[in-house]
């Protein structure tokens, strides 16, 4: 069936294609009651449906935003979507959603289509290896904002969870429970801001309380290999008598492999993790976590990109939301 256009719905009225655009547009005034019939009965006739995107590149404004996310499954990204929609829909805009797997080459193509799509904005998780693309889209009035990561500071506009706090007062939980051997499980964390906050936060606890940051309590995870050391390795190796992991993915895998080997939590050693775990509540053990708030980000993050579409607003911001203890049973005193 042949899509039908704009020129067949005035063909259909007898009017100028302009006079049948002016009609979708609401512009009545020049319009005689006959006219604006005429082509309300065209439309209906013929089913037509307005191409919004055909319509929004003739607009200055397109009222549609642009979101990249990394992991369009995870628990935490699927929540900031939730917020970023919701305070959409609240204002009249709408969200194209790409995901990019993680992959830096398709987090470029993404910012390059959003771009060719005319979006009036771009909310993005960025992997840190295409900053001089966003500089330069920001350059051509492009305005972006990040959330949840800060890779190398150059980042303008963005909208965190208080890494470094929340670090801190979950090693001092752990350590008021009598944990003094704390293994901290991360990514690496030398070049991203936002995994250097949550080391600090974490050694910044140990040296409140006169605890030596040893080298070996500061183990590390890759998406893509696994475990650096293998956790019962670490236990044997280092001793530690709690956890604290960095992201849910290394939470879980630390999960699936203590219970392999036999080793019960808290008993054995206690766990506290980064990142709220869908359905906790249904585990053996409930595991504590440090619990964000990605929907509140999401709504921040697009209320900041709002305003600097309607300002125009060079100004920087960043942007810092409290993160919470959910205290369970994975962590016990000692």
């Amino acid at each position: 069936m042949a899509k039908v256009k704009l020129i067949d719905v005035a063909r259909f009225a007898g009017v100028s294609k302009s006079t049948a655009s002016q009609y979708l547009n609401g512009r009545f005034d020049y319009m005689s009651k006959e006219t604006q019939e005429r082509i309300r009965a065209a439309i209906a006739e013929l089913d037509y449906v307005p191409n919004p995107i055909a319509r929004n590149l003739k607009a200055t404004k397109t009222k549609t935003i642009g979101v990249v996310v990394r992991d369009i499954t995870g628990f935490y990204t699927s929540r900031v979507i939730r917020g970023v929609d919701d305070y959409c829909k609240a204002n009249g805009y709408n969200a194209l959603i790409y995901n990019t797997d993680f992959a830096p080459e398709i987090e470029a193509k993404s910012i390059e289509a959003l771009y060719q799509l005319r979006v009036d904005g771009i909310i993005i998780a960025s992997s840190g290896n295409n900053n001089q693309l966003v500089t330069d889209y920001i350059g051509k009035g492009m305005p972006i904002v990040h959330f949840q990561i800060e890779n190398d500071g150059s980042e303008q506009n963005i909208v965190l969870s208080d890494y470094k706090k929340a670090a801190f007062d979950a090693t001092e939980y752990l350590i008021q429970l009598g944990h003094k051997k704390i293994c901290f499980v991360t990514q690496d964390f030398k070049n991203v801001i936002s995994r250097t906050e949550r080391y600090q936060g974490y050694a910044d606890a140990l040296t409140k309380h006169g605890i030596p940051v040893e080298d070996s309590l500061v183990q590390f995870w890759q998406r893509e290999s696994g475990f650096q050391v293998e956790p019962t390795e670490i236990i044997k190796s280092a001793a530690p008598t709690a956890f604290f992991t960095q992201h849910l993915p290394i939470t879980i895998e630390l999960l699936r492999d203590l219970n392999q080997a036999n080793i019960s939590v808290p008993d054995d050693v206690s766990l506290l993790g980064f990142d709220e775990i869908p359905m906790a509540e249904f585990f053996k053990v409930p595991i504590t976590v440090v619990k964000q708030e990605p929907y509140t980000i999401g709504m921040e993050a697009t209320q900041l990109l709002l305003n600097n579409i309607a300002n125009e607003s060079n100004l920087s911001h960043k942007i810092l939301i409290p993160c919470s203890l959910e205290l369970r049973e994975s962590c016990k005193a000692i």
